[in-house]
Formats: C-alpha cells, structure tokens, sequence
C-alpha cells in the first residue's frame, strides 16, 4: 500500500497532473485539492443561448473570432441581471425622476456606473472562482447567525419586490385594457413555462427574447424628441431642477436603491455557477457584466428623458404611478404610449424572473437541495417548487381586491435601503478571503473603492431609513448632519484602531506565492469543509457589532411602521 498521506491521494485524483506537489508548499498545493461545487449538475459543458464551450476545451482564444464566438457562449449572467434591475420599480422611480425633475438627474446614472461594476465585478470572481452561492458562503464564512440575518431579510425583500413587478404588469394591462385578473396569471404562467423546461440554454434564450423587447426604449427616445446638448450637459453637471429639497434627495436614494439592488449579487454569482463560467473565463464575464451596465444606464436614461416629454402633455402634473407616465405620453403619440406600456410589461416580466430564480437558488444554498436549471422537475422538485410558489403567491397577492399596494411598495424601498450597505459589506469580506478566492483576492485600491461606495449607501440608507420612520423631518438638513457623522465617526474609528494596532505585536509577515497566468485559470476554492475558519480583526469586529445593531434597530423600527400604515 502506498505510504503518500491520504489528504495528497486524494490531491491526485482530483487533478493527477499536479500530483506531485507538496502538500505543505504554499497555498499552491490547494491547486489539487477537491473543488467545492455542492451540485453536481453545476460541472461541465457551457450551453449558453448564443453558444455551446466544451468542459475539455481549455485552448487559448488568438484570433478575434474566436474570441467573439466565446463572448458569445458567456453572454448572459451579466446582462440579464442588468436589464432585470430596470424593472417594474425601475421604470416607475427613472419616471418620476424624468418628470418632476426633467433632465437634472441624469448625474446620477453615471455616478452609478462604477458601483454596478465594481460590486458585480467581485461577484464574478466569487461565482467563477468557488462555485458556491452567495448565501451558501455567507452561512459558511461567517456563522448561521449572521448567514439566516442576511437571507432572512433577502427571502422578504424577493418577495415584496416580485409583487411589485405584478402590480406592474397590472398597470401596463390597464393601459392596454385588459383586465390585471387575465393579464397578472398568463404572465405568471409565461414565467413558470420559461423557467421549469430542464434547460438552461431555453431559459437564456427565452430571457434574451425580453431583453430584445426591451430595446424598444431606443426608439421610444428619439420619439421623444430629446434635447441632446441638454442631456449631455446634465449628464456631467450636476444639479437639481428647483433646488436640493427632502423628494428630490429621497428620489436620489430611490434611483440608488432600484439600480444597485441586493438580489443582484445573489442572482449573479449563482447564475454564473450554474452556467458552468470557471476562472478561465472571467475575462468575457467580465466583458459581459460592463456590458449589461451600459445597457442599464442607456435604459434608464431613455426612461427619464421619455418622461421627461411626458411632462410636457397639457395637464401634467407631478408623478402618480408609471400607468400615468403612459397616458401622458398617450396624448404625444398613441404609439408612443403603447411603446411605453410594452416597456413596462417586459420589464416587470424580466425583473420577476431574475428576482424569483435569485430566490429560488439561495434556497438551494441554504437549504442543500438540487438546484439548477440544467435539471428537470422530477430531478429538481423542490428548487422548481420554490420558483412556482414564490411566483404564484405574489401574483395572488396583487389580485386580492384591495390589497395594500401601496405598502408594498413602501415596504420594498425601505428594505432595500436597509440591506444596501450590509450586502456590500459581505461582498467586500469574501473577496478578501484568501481561503475563499485565493489569488483572486481584491486589490488594495480595489478595497478602498468598495469601501467608500459602503460608506456612501451607509449613508444613504441612513437618510432613507430616517425618513421612513419620521417623514416631518428636513431631509436636506438630516442629510448633511449623518454625512457628517459618518465622516468624523469613521475618523475617530480609523484613529483608534490605529492606535490599538501600534500596541499589539507585530504579526510576521508571510510571503506571497507568485501565481502564474496558468495557476489562476484553474485554481478553485477546496470543499468547505476544508477551508481555515475566519478570523476577524479588531477593526472588522467593531465594524460588524455596528453594522448588527444597525440592522436589529432598523429591522424593528420597519416592523412597528408597518403595523402603524397597516392600521390606517
């Protein structure tokens, strides 16, 4: 029998050609250890809508063909989480801005670009490189308490969000004039039908079939005759039509919270799981996610400027709902108006399917069942059932005669400011696990960067969350006094941990291994079970325990306004 240790066998046969490494070498060795897919269905081809990679065909990509052809197989995780995030909450905040405030917002779109990029980035890497969800990882990395704080609230949030894409396809119906109770289930029906195929490449396809549909905001643009020297200047140059008030900075939070949405990193890194995207290919995911970015922010700027045309109907007034926007539009052109209503209803319907499957696969994660679109229903009953149960409450929930709309609406823009900065928060703690991604940790600049667009949404949830339970108070001026808070509390933070780190000795510096092109391309995250557990300094800590009771107070203080608006 042999005499090699047994940890170094199974080394071998998980990648015999780097049999020989030694097991103490470095993290280097891990090169060979077990990956930590927990779904098997999650291992092999690529079958993208646009394109088919085999698992063996690790060839370099030279000529621009075939690299064009492997953009094409990838393209998809990125894009779609993109257009899902102009759905039916994304359509009605982008209106309102276009029409309460014209052009004068469009500032904050392109501030928005490089925290989709930079937050989506790093979720690329995370699905690529592990093979495990986002909630998986959190449970795992960072205990059951903080793992079912973070899902919980996720698993509401994804519910009352999928009801507000109903309530969107309701109001595109009654534009069209046909009833929400005919509309509301055939689109429930139509996302179920695309979804539980067993395929996933029917599923890209069907899902890149909307996305076409939702180009119709281009041409709904130019129809709406923009003022391009206008919304160019507005684009570099910001400022408020009518000043800095408490409805405009809200709506700023608004237009924040609808575009860089929790679910996205959930839905992201798992779809890219289950679409097979190992490290090899990060590249053209990558490409893929800045992609789907621009097409977000084209989106939502047609979105506005449309609007913004619609103000200009006889009788405008401010901003009702988005059924408004498209009668208003209506009295500038029929088609106009239709285009604006079709819009709508493929925007709910894109953001419902990437809302609910973000679910659905985070209950795969937390819950250990199959869960993958590669699978059938028989081989996946509980995955798919999840998908369809979630689907089919949220549409009856819009289709009870009276329901809290209204509510739910409200409910889903304070939840979504309050999870803002604690998603970031995790985000930017995995990518920093050394056992977790490996050579694929962030950069130092790439910290810095994460960590000032966590204290920006900090801030912003702050403002939102003080809002929602004291709507009296002067937003502009609560505004400034938490901006200054968060300033000069991270100072003092900054300044005593400094401090707590001059007394402590010094840790002995450990080299870093120099990782190769090759070793990056097909380094994966060993089986859980095999990870260090996590050690946090003091500075996390302290950063934690605030974030914790940030979170508890917030969470409880949404529950009593809740019962309070419940209560007329």
């Amino acid at each position: 029998m042999s005499a090699r240790p047994k940890n170094e066998r199974v080394a071998k046969r998980a990648n015999p050609s780097r049999a020989d490494t030694p097991i103490d070498d470095a993290p280097r060795a891990r090169l060979a250890a077990p990956a930590a897919v927990l779904d098997s269905a999650h291992v092999g081809d690529i079958h993208g809508a646009l394109g088919t990679i085999r698992l063996g065909d690790v060839g370099d990509r030279r000529s621009v063909k075939q690299r064009l052809l492997t953009l094409a197989a990838i393209l998809g995780p990125g894009l779609i989480v993109m257009v899902g995030d102009n759905d039916a909450g994304g359509v009605a905040t982008y209106a309102q801005a276009g029409q309460d405030y014209g052009y004068s917002l469009l500032w904050v779109l392109l501030l928005l670009v490089p925290v989709l990029i930079v937050n989506q980035e790093m979720v690329v890497r995370l699905g690529a490189v592990t093979g495990v969800g986002h909630a998986r990882l959190i449970i795992e990395r960072f205990g059951r308490g903080w793992g079912w704080f973070s899902v919980g609230d996720l698993f509401v949030l994804n519910f009352l969000t999928i009801a507000t894409e109903f309530i969107g396809v309701s109001l595109a119906a009654a534009y069209i004039g046909l009833s929400r109770y005919l509309v509301v289930p055939l689109a429930a029906v139509a996302l179920i039908g695309m979804t539980v195929s067993g395929s996933f490449s029917r599923w890209e396809r069907a899902m890149f079939v909307f996305i076409a549909i939702s180009l119709l905001q281009i041409p709904m643009l130019f129809m709406s005759h923009p003022n391009w020297a206008q919304a160019g200047r507005h684009f570099v140059v910001p400022g408020i039509t009518g000043g800095v008030s408490g409805d405009a900075v809200l709506l700023i939070i608004a237009i924040v919270g609808t575009t860089v949405a929790p679910w996205q990193l959930f839905f992201q890194q798992s779809n890219i799981i289950d679409k097979r995207i190992t490290p090899r290919f990060i590249g053209y995911e990558r490409a893929d996610t800045m992609l789907g970015s621009i097409v977000v922010v084209v989106g939502a700027a047609a979105l506005m400027i449309t609007a913004a045309y619609a103000a200009t109907a006889a009788g405008a007034g401010k901003f009702t709902d988005a059924l408004g926007v498209a009668h208003l539009l209506q009295s500038h052109s029929s088609v106009l108006g239709a285009i604006f209503a079709i819009v709508l209803l493929d925007a709910s319907i894109v953001g419902a399917a990437a809302v609910t499957l973000s679910t659905s696969y985070a209950f795969g994660d937390v819950f250990g069942m199959r869960h993958s679109l590669h699978r059938s229903w028989r081989d996946a009953k509980k995955f798919y059932a999840s998908y369809v149960g979630l689907v089919a409450a949220a549409a009856g929930i819009v289709l009870i005669p009276g329901a809290p709309l209204g509510l739910i609406t409200t409910s889903v823009q304070a939840l979504a400011g309050l999870l803002l900065p604690s998603a970031s928060v995790f985000l930017l703690l995995l990518c920093n696990d050394r056992e977790v991604l490996g050579p694929w940790v962030n950069r130092r600049w790439l910290n810095i960067v994460a960590s000032v667009i966590i204290a920006v949404l900090l801030l912003l949830s702050a403002i939102l969350m003080a809002d929602t339970m004291f709507p009296s108070i002067n937003v502009p001026v609560v505004s400034v006094w938490l901006a200054g808070v968060v300033f000069v509390g991270g100072g003092i933070a900054w300044f005593a941990l400094y401090l707590i780190g001059k007394r402590r000795p010094a840790a002995p510096a450990v080299a870093e291994p120099e990782w190769t092109e090759q070793d990056k391309a097909t380094w994966r995250m060993p089986q859980l079970a095999l990870l260090k557990p996590v050690s946090w300094s003091p500075g996390i800590k302290l950063a934690m325990l605030s974030l914790w009771g940030y979170l508890i107070l917030s969470a409880v203080l949404l529950v009593v306004k809740a019962i309070q608006l419940a209560g007329g």
